[in-house]
């Protein structure tokens, strides 16, 4: 038996505003299945949650999702999936646009059904097009739904309602879309470990997706990671797939593939604090940018190129040459976009920030949140809780999550004793 695993798609993202960005993502989809799908003979795909990149799918993008699918229905591969946090329906609706695309036949859209806190599955009904679970060969997959904070609530009734279904002789899959602790990269609470685990009571392999980096647990849990960047902040990180091989015994044996097409991106960062004009900063920014930028290639997407100006300015803002290097930066690498960031600070401003290291978007917005924090004395012991809980909830609120699992997200990061929350304590509430 062989299937393909693959997350995050997302479809439908743009980056930067830039025209190209909805078919960079569609172009690494299609690339993936025509490769490791179709050129693999697997036997079924699972894509493990975010699909889209928004709820609100625009024409275009669905005309995407519709032209990769039918390349998979015509070759008799079925693609499997579930919702994640950026494509799941809204709370107050039965529609979304992954539950169309299972009614017309081109995907499958697992869910368990939940009832009174309990959960359950039901197998999937091919005339319905619904489902918890489906049977393709000696695979019987489970779906799940976005349980975001209420991850470790969940899994037992999970890890309990497949109990009740599994198949003898059968290899388990479930599929769930979920940060795991150790793995996550923005501080919302993830699902842990000891929670995970009690999975492997129930299933041979789970297929994670949400955390946009490849990693495995145990060659029994994997994330294959995003199939594009979403976020420019992500390039260094390892992302593809997995073709996944499953022997007669049931072993596993995984291998994570990222050679397709996609478009490269490169972050640059130059402490501009010892050049004593907009020429030399110029000049010095260019001469890095010679010997370390990646260089569009013949055949390849061009690259996507952020440089960040950082350090002390000794002179005016208005003197640096940002037009020109962005000018000559395309001309040197025949990038397609150039993004300049100046985060230079002023000299009576320099001892605020000795870090003359590019830290990264995530980096510097918990320094500025931290500082925010540190300065309201009821908040000081527990600034590292309330940052974690601005960050998380912001993070949460640009990913559509509803507001009911914000403020839950919120209760979680700050549920000890005496947690201020705007002045009001946390056993007075």
């Amino acid at each position: 038996m062989k299937f393909l695993h693959i997350a995050d798609v997302h479809l439908g993202c743009t980056r930067y505003q830039l025209a190209e960005s909805p078919r960079d993502f569609y172009d690494a989809w299609v690339d993936v299945l025509e490769r490791y799908a179709i050129g693999e003979q697997v036997d079924f795909v699972i894509m493990c949650g975010d699909f889209f990149h928004k709820r609100a799918v625009p024409p275009e993008t669905m005309n995407y999702a519709v032209e990769g699918l039918e390349r998979m229905r015509a070759a008799g591969i079925p693609v499997i999936t579930i919702e994640g946090n950026h494509d799941q329906k809204h709370t107050d609706s039965d529609f979304s646009w992954l539950r169309s695309l299972s009614k017309w036949g081109l995907v499958k859209l697992l869910e368990p059904t939940s009832k009174d806190a309990a959960m359950s599955y039901q197998p999937w009904d091919e005339s319905e097009k619904t489902g918890g679970y489906i049977d393709i060969g000696r695979a019987r997959i489970f779906g799940s739904e976005w349980y975001g904070a209420s991850g470790n609530w969940a899994i037992p009734m999970l890890t309990e309602a497949i109990k009740q279904n599994r198949r003898e002789g059968a290899f388990h899959v479930l599929m769930l879309h979920t940060d795991v602790e150790g793995h996550q990269v923005h501080p919302i609470p993830a699902l842990s470990m000891d929670a995970l685990k009690e999975l492997k009571s129930a299933v041979e392999y789970v297929g994670l997706g949400h955390t946009h980096k490849r990693y495995e647990i145990d060659n029994w849990a994997f994330n294959p990671g995003s199939i594009e960047v979403t976020n420019i902040s992500e390039f260094r990180e390892t992302r593809g797939a997995f073709i996944v091989e499953v022997d007669d015994a049931n072993q596993v044996t995984a291998t994570h593939v990222d050679d397709y097409h996609y478009r490269p991106f490169q972050q640059m960062a130059i402490d501009v604090t010892r050049y004593e004009d907009g020429k030399a900063v110029t000049e010095a920014v260019l001469a890095k940018v010679r010997l370390e930028a990646r260089v569009a290639e013949a055949g390849k997407p061009q690259p996507i190129i952020e440089i960040s100006l950082r350090g002390q300015l000794g002179f005016p803002n208005s003197l640096l040459e940002i037009q020109k290097i962005r000018d000559e930066v395309r001309s040197i690498t025949d990038s397609l976009h150039v993004r300049i960031k100046n985060h230079t600070i002023p000299a009576d401003y320099a001892e605020t920030s000795n870090d003359l290291d590019d830290p990264g978007r995530e980096r510097l917005e918990r320094r500025v949140i931290d500082d925010l924090v540190i300065r309201d004395s009821r908040y000081k012991t527990r600034m590292d809780d309330i940052s974690d809980a601005v960050i998380g909830a912001k993070r949460m609120a640009l990913g559509d999550e509803p507001a009911e699992k914000i403020a839950e997200f919120i209760a979680l990061k700050l549920s000890e004793p005496h947690a201020l929350v705007g002045g009001v304590t946390e056993n007075s509430r």
